[in-house]
């Protein structure tokens, strides 16, 4: 079991590391809830394991899979394909987002690791929530950290999910108004409030808020959806010059936003716009075969799906990219390839998991090597 901290990683000395920091492991959660996947969550299964191939390439990777899935999990990551040996453990789960269940990993400057288990309410709770119960995932964080053995820190009363920020390892926090200020997460607290809690855990000094992340995410607003950093001092941001799409207005309010922007210290924010691919609809052969519970938002057929490039996953010299056979997915590899000049770009089929709710760094979590 990891150890309960009493303490905050601020007082520690520790602070969340970027993305581009070197990793000791990539975390996933093995996906089989039938009504959040389509075909028994066959189709979903072989796209992360494509995920987990192309990452394998790159770094180790564990997958937590309940014991009903654990041996099918096995024969599937067996045939994946993967340059490496894929860890497979047993962690009891609600779903397979890991960057929203699993730890928050933090160090300091003695290399020492440590993590962040957040409160967990499957993205709203009772209020606008995507399933019930929760309870499994929200122990993940807590499982992960007893497995590699590190201490934990708990915040039994603020909800976070890592989906919902960006750090630049220097002081600065990207995050949106749409998911951190959204009545069902922290309710009872206001914006310096919450801004406070970040600094408190994070180490962080600013909060770069975005207005909204993309239309008609259903995880109200992750910005990792919608924006994140290159570089310090450098964003990235999703954007579409069809002025008639729901998505221009929000794209255009970031970009405004962020180019009057300085960060944490002190430079004025750079951005890089990534175009979306077209709309993206889910169709009602692809929802048909989605199991119909009253313990999750039904899933609806003909409804745009928040599909975007900018849902990449950054691990050592590998940037793992969604592609929806689209003319967008080279323009994008091409963008990124630009941006990231020591990263591989890896392109993925990523429609399958968008389907699910969302895209590559939504099921992914970064263990720093520290």
């Amino acid at each position: 079991m990891s150890r309960l901290l009493p303490t905050t990683p601020e007082h520690d000395g520790f602070v969340m590391p970027p993305e581009w920091a070197e990793h000791k492991q990539t975390w996933m959660v093995w996906p089989e809830r039938t009504d959040s996947w389509r075909l028994g969550a066959k189709p979903a299964q072989q796209a992360f394991c494509a995920v987990i191939a192309a990452i394998a390439r790159f770094e180790p990777v564990t997958v937590g899979v309940s014991a009903a899935q654990y041996a099918n999990a096995e024969a599937q990551l067996s045939k994946a394909g993967a340059l490496y040996p894929v860890r497979v453990v047993e962690i009891s789960n609600n779903d397979a987002w890991c960057r929203d269940t699993g730890p928050t990993f933090v160090t300091n400057s003695k290399g020492e690791v440590r993590g962040i288990d957040w409160t967990f309410n499957a993205w709203g709770g009772l209020n606008g929530g995507l399933y019930f119960p929760w309870h499994f995932d929200d122990q993940v964080a807590s499982k992960i950290l007893g497995i590699e053995q590190l201490p934990r820190y708990r915040t039994e009363d603020f909800v976070l999910e890592g989906g919902a920020i960006h750090v630049d390892g220097e002081g600065t926090l990207l995050t949106t108004e749409e998911c951190l200020l959204n009545a069902n997460r922290n309710p009872n607290l206001s914006r310096a409030q919450i801004e406070a809690k970040l600094a408190e855990y994070l180490g962080i000094s600013k909060v770069l808020w975005l207005k909204d992340g993309i239309f008609n995410d259903e995880t109200d607003g992750h910005v990792d959806n919608m924006a994140c950093f290159v570089k310090p001092g450098e964003v990235v941001l999703a954007w579409t010059d069809d002025q008639n799409d729901p998505q221009y207005e929000r794209s255009k309010a970031a970009l405004d936003y962020l180019e009057a922007s300085t960060d944490a210290k002190g430079r004025k924010i750079k951005v890089h716009k990534l175009p979306l691919p077209k709309p993206i609809i889910a169709n009602a052969e692809e929802y048909a075969t989605v199991d119909a519970t009253l313990t999750a938002i039904p899933r609806e057929a003909n409804a745009r799906l928040a599909g975007s490039y900018i849902n990449f996953y950054l691990c050592n010299g590998g940037l793992i990219m969604p592609t929806f056979d689209d003319p967008n997915d080279e323009v994008a590899a091409e963008i990124l390839q630009r941006l990231y000049p020591d990263h591989q770009v890896v392109k993925v089929p990523g429609r399958e998991i968008l389907l699910g709710g969302g895209n590559i760094h939504c099921i992914t979590q970064q263990q720093p090597a520290g």
